[in-house]
């Protein structure tokens, strides 16, 4: 199921990934993976097809939507996190959920913080939404890092009215420790900041690493916590819709509340199926996915062409690599395509700190993952 996939079928797949990928080019860009959907959700979902496509049984009674039950459950099992399912909302996808929040918390002009390198759709959210991105710079030493002393002044300096925590990490792989998350959340209550914390890759942390819910940290700062989360990652279900956020602030409920019920959308009955099944009936599937993920996580860190310099991420299925030394200019990404046939994720689109970086999208088969970085050693040698 995970590595066993043939090349030609991967081609034929029409999905952004595989369908942008001109001829004889290998894609590791976007994060989706390349392994098949667990059985339990292909079970679901076939099923259900073949019975009925009918409005949902809690198609007017939103607060019963089952999604909002397993993540309950789900949260408690994996962090020992207890939610309140009255605080959990249903949304189609994350960077909607994210767009949500900032409509009703925020106004233009507001100042808004966030780690960055950052995740592209990220940044573009802030600025089609005309809110200031007030950058945290990871820093490169033994590992990823942030000045938590630096954001204290930021914040205060540019009056940031939210903090936007990625945790996993996207791109770095950085798991934040408890003691970082602490001095967030510290700040967050000195400023009185709402944190929305993106814990989409919080199911592929690594050993020893341990995934710690924000909220999790106490009830003072579960009240100004939105967690975002969704099965598209760990699952590979990003196509079908599906995500959550658990609004721990009272204020925000109370905005959403306020809001036509339909305004934001609403998930398909499907993609509700497939989060339920995912999260209750395929963590067997979901740790063969993740000892997978390991091995290419290795296989990654020992095949790198010499010259870049690389982080084993803590978490994800993705490899922020520096090329820097390469002098491969701003973005390598343009050398690897036109020289390896390896399509990867441009650095630069990761706003602050990605000039001259590119991310590696891993989570395929050893095979192909093999090919792609004996390509990318050949190009760098020939060059």
């Amino acid at each position: 199921m995970f590595d066993d996939l043939d090349l030609e079928t991967m081609r034929r797949r029409p999905g952004v990934k595989w369908a942008d990928a001109k001829d004889g080019v290998l894609p590791a860009w976007i994060a989706d993976m390349d392994f098949r959907v667990a059985p339990p959700v292909r079970e679901v979902l076939a099923r259900h097809i073949d019975i009925e496509l009918g409005y949902p049984a809690w198609d007017d009674q939103p607060w019963k939507n089952p999604v909002i039950d397993a993540f309950a459950v789900r949260m408690k099992r994996r962090y020992d996190f207890a939610v309140d399912p009255a605080h959990v909302r249903v949304f189609t996808e994350l960077i909607q959920a994210l767009q949500v929040m900032l409509h009703v918390a925020t106004k233009p002009g507001d100042a808004v913080a966030m780690h960055t390198p950052a995740y592209s759709p990220f940044l573009k959210t802030l600025t089609d939404m005309d809110r200031r991105l007030v950058p945290i710079p990871m820093i490169d030493g033994d590992g990823w890092r942030f000045d938590a002393d630096r954001l204290a002044d930021d914040v205060a300096r540019h009056g940031c009215r939210a903090l936007v925590l990625v945790n996993p990490h996207n791109p770095t792989g950085r798991v934040f420790t408890r003691a970082e998350l602490a001095a967030i959340a510290e700040i967050a209550v000195k400023h009185d900041l709402l944190v929305i914390s993106d814990e989409i890759h919080s199911d592929l942390t690594y050993d020893p690493n341990q995934h710690i819910p924000f909220a999790s940290l106490g009830l003072e700062i579960a009240s100004r916590t939105v967690t975002l989360t969704s099965a598209s990652k760990a699952f590979n279900l990003a196509g079908l819709r599906c995500s959550v956020a658990h609004v721990g602030d009272a204020r925000i409920r109370q905005e959403l509340d306020a809001q036509p019920p339909l305004l934001f959308g609403e998930v398909s009955s499907l993609s509700v199926l497939a989060t339920v099944a995912a999260w209750q009936d395929s963590d067997d599937w979901l740790a063969e996915a993740r000892a997978t993920l390991a091995r290419n996580r290795t296989l990654v860190a020992e095949s790198l062409p010499a010259g870049i310099r690389h982080h084993l991420p803590e978490a994800t299925y993705l490899a922020w690599l520096d090329c820097r030394e390469l002098e491969l200019g701003m973005d390598p990404t343009t050398f690897f395509l036109d020289r390896a046939g390896v399509m990867l994720s441009s650095g630069p689109s990761f706003g602050p700190g990605g000039d001259g970086f590119t991310r590696l999208n891993f989570a395929t088969s050893e095979p192909i993952l093999k090919e792609i970085l004996h390509r990318m050693r050949e190009a760098v040698g020939q060059a």
